[in-house]
């Protein structure tokens, strides 16, 4: 098994462009225009295999974002770190608050966060579990191979934890917004919600005047769209403002924020949504949004 798992991981590295097209045909029926790419999914498909992605591997890396934040003088948006480490072993949990959550920094955010709501409550044995997680994933290798992202793969692994932050009244999970952005202007919300163990989620979609706009989107294995209305943030204009300021460099890029009782916080800035193979907004839309990112000045 380990030697198929050596086998496979040797494919995935050296072999991107094969490993995108095949995912890509498995997904959607079809292969990629990777020659000339004219939406969404291909456009970014194009920069990551084609282009220069160093910058994509410092604000990738969910701790050497924060100093990328502060340049942008957003600092005040920034979730409360708490500690940072390369060694599991380091982990003091008595040194941290009662409630954080543990994250890596190289994660995408399914199975490499855990949030803890009150360490006091937690036994011993599950306090060494939380540890031999940590150091799982500080011993990942090949991160980003499987979906041929080779801007995670550069990341130096590290675990950290940070403000654990609140559910909103009336939600069952914490409410991402997702703001993409084009060509470094903002353009769309997309907005995921309840969500549940295994990735599954809820999502809709808003423009930037908070109008509704589902009818961009389309149901997927793991997001439903969500039926009813979510109610306009507070600081909508704040959080576009933000947005805008971030990604001001970039042909693309997904600034994702929180708004919890009026304040915004900072999530991460993503340039790979779903390894440039989205399946929740309709082939319209990704053609749309593709149309607008021009790629003539891209290294």
């Amino acid at each position: 098994m380990n030697r198929i798992k050596e086998i496979l991981a040797c494919i995935f590295v050296h072999f991107p462009v094969a490993v995108v097209k095949l995912r890509y045909l498995l997904r959607f029926k079809k292969l990629p225009n990777l020659k000339s790419p004219k939406d969404l999914n291909e456009k970014i498909l194009y920069m990551k295999l084609y282009t220069d992605t160093s910058l994509w591997t410092r604000l990738a890396d969910k701790v050497s974002v924060r100093n990328y934040v502060k340049e942008c003088g957003l600092e005040h948006i920034l979730v409360k770190l708490y500690a940072v480490w390369n060694d599991a072993s380091a982990i003091r949990f008595e040194e941290l608050p009662d409630s954080f959550m543990l994250k890596s920094n190289n994660g995408d955010g399914k199975g490499t966060n855990v949030p803890v709501y009150d360490k006091n409550a937690l036994t011993e044995a599950e306090i060494q579990f939380l540890i031999a997680k940590a150091g799982k994933w500080l011993a990942q290798k090949n991160i980003g191979a499987l979906s041929a992202e080779p801007h995670y793969s550069r990341i130096k692994p590290l675990v950290f934890a940070e403000e654990l932050l609140p559910i909103p009244k009336g939600e069952k999970s914490i409410v991402d917004y997702k703001l993409w952005c084009l060509n470094g202007k903002p353009y769309l919300f997309v907005v995921f919600s309840n969500r549940k163990s295994g990735g599954e989620a809820d999502v809709s979609c808003y423009d930037l005047n908070w109008n509704n706009r589902s009818d961009l989107l389309e149901e997927s294995k793991h997001y439903h769209i969500r039926r009813e209305a979510l109610q306009r943030p507070e600081n909508l204009d704040a959080m576009i403002e933000y947005s805008r300021i971030l990604a001001k460099p970039f042909p693309q890029v997904r600034v994702d924020l929180y708004n919890i009782n009026g304040k915004i916080y900072f999530g991460e800035l993503t340039f790979t949504s779903l390894g440039g193979m989205m399946n929740y907004f309709t082939p319209q839309a990704l053609l749309e949004m593709g149309r607008k990112i021009n790629l003539e000045y891209v290294k």
